[in-house]
């Protein structure tokens, strides 16, 4: 007996209803990246390895998926080496491609390709698959969608505003209600300074941002583990773990960080940034929050991050201001920020809370039901006449017992049938039924496109 065929843990198939409630959160991201006028872009799921290892941190380029080289991809390598324990290496030898980790970094690249053919500020947005080699988990997955929208070549904070702007319209779109936190970079490397520890920022910062997964505590011990002394540590925490309003935490700051540079330039931005917010009315909780860090190295200014109120299942949404990511590829000098939507993440949610519309459980709004051979022209000819005029629809192609053609309807989730039988079609009539009500209406065949496009007492 032939074993039943699977695919990679952290994968996942999608069935026709899944596929339309992801469209629906596509659709809807889509749909708000282009009224702040950003452009669609591709990028190949597979990058050189030179352009993604490096710009993740030490942790993110263990998760990188390397790709073997085509062929013999064992040519020129001895046996001692295969031996020789030293993966990394290894495998920089045999593989010289890998799937993608993000869509920033791509997009960097990307940037300095073809920059001649770019206006700047450049605004892209993005919707593909990304691929980590994470252990798979509950909202974590080894493939999944992302949904970046970035701009880049202007320093602009009103960009980090509108993103703001476009997270909070995207989320009250799908009815979750989430929660806004922004920090910076800058920030983080102020404190980091004061505490006399500059050199640690990414120890600092990889830490901080594992605080919801390990508690304050396993924090402290992972800093301390880093090399942070136990004076540092005890100096970090009153920072991180200041309360009250966000112009509180910033005047308090202020006294903080005075002597840092770099922190001052961060705590003018934020007041920049939360100057724009204060005119505007939001739908969606915005704080500063001074223990968010988003453990990527390439962050350097704003960092935002989205959590959904009613789930516990971490970040949908989040990124930050890049200064010199195009730098790494030879073009430097230009900052860019951007955020992502993991879909993924956000498809969870709103399955778990029961947001998706009804209507998102079928593409076909209307079955016509198959009476046979006599009928069928004119069958052919209504069904003709709904797709000319937008309504999706389909003929059930067998002339079976009525009660399997709406068994079909109902288990489709087809929200209404039409019934034109011998007798209807005589008299230039179709019945219209409501599947949910089971309400039915008599109309004019001539009648019938627009009395469905209007509503009419069959959707009542």
């Amino acid at each position: 007996m032939s074993q039943k065929p699977s695919i990679p843990r952290g994968t996942r198939d999608f069935s026709p209803v899944e596929m339309l409630r992801r469209n629906y959160i596509f659709d809807t991201v889509r749909r708000t990246f282009s009224l702040y006028g950003y452009l669609p872009i591709e990028t190949p799921a597979m990058e050189n390895l030179s352009t993604l290892l490096g710009k993740y941190g030490d942790e993110g380029d263990k998760l990188l998926f390397r790709i073997l080289n085509s062929g013999d991809f064992l040519s020129g390598i001895d046996r001692g080496e295969l031996s020789a324990a030293d993966a990394p290496e290894l495998s920089s030898r045999i593989c010289e491609k890998g799937l993608r980790y993000d869509l920033t970094v791509p997009f960097a690249r990307y940037v300095v390709q073809h920059r001649d053919e770019i206006t700047f500020p450049f605004r892209r947005y993005q919707i593909q698959p990304v691929w980590r080699a994470d252990r798979p988990q509950k909202g974590r997955y080894r493939e999944f969608f992302q949904c970046d929208v970035d701009v880049i070549g202007s320093d602009s904070l009103l960009n980090e505003f509108e993103l703001v702007q476009i997270i909070d319209r995207i989320f009250s779109d799908l009815k979750v209600r989430v929660i806004i936190k922004i920090n910076n970079r800058k920030i983080l490397s102020g404190i980091a300074e004061t505490i006399g520890e500059k050199q640690r920022i990414t120890d600092i910062t990889v830490a901080i941002d594992k605080l919801d997964k390990i508690g304050k505590e396993g924090v402290r011990q992972e800093l301390i583990a880093r090399g942070l002394s136990e004076e540092a540590v005890a100096r970090l925490e009153p920072v991180i773990n200041l309360s009250g309003s966000t112009e509180t935490k910033l005047d308090e700051l202020e006294k903080v960080l005075s002597a840092s540079e770099a922190g001052m330039k961060g705590l003018a931005e934020l007041r920049e940034l939360f100057g724009y917010i204060s005119r505007c009315s939001f739908q969606s909780a915005i704080e500063l929050d001074l223990t968010l860090a988003r453990g990527l190295n390439y962050y350097t200014g704003a960092i935002i991050e989205v959590k959904a109120v009613d789930s516990a299942i971490g970040s949908v949404c989040g990124g930050g201001r890049y200064d010199d990511l195009t730098g790494i590829f030879g073009l430097p000098g230009v900052s860019g920020v951007g955020v992502s939507f993991g879909a993924d993440r956000i498809y969870d949610v709103m399955l778990h809370l029961d947001l998706f519309p009804p209507q998102t459980g079928s593409a076909t709004e209307v079955l016509v039901i198959n009476f046979g051979s006599d009928e069928l022209p004119e069958l052919l000819s209504i069904t003709a006449s709904l797709r000319d005029a937008g309504i999706p629809s389909e003929m059930y192609p067998d002339p079976v017992k009525l009660k399997k053609q709406f068994a079909y309807a109902d288990a489709s989730k087809i929200p209404l049938v039409i019934i034109a039988g011998s007798d209807e079609i005589k008299n230039r009539q179709a019945t219209v039924r409501n599947m949910s009500s089971g309400a039915q209406t008599t109309v004019a065949l001539s009648e019938l496109p627009a009395f469905i496009k209007d509503g009419g007492d069959a959707k009542s």
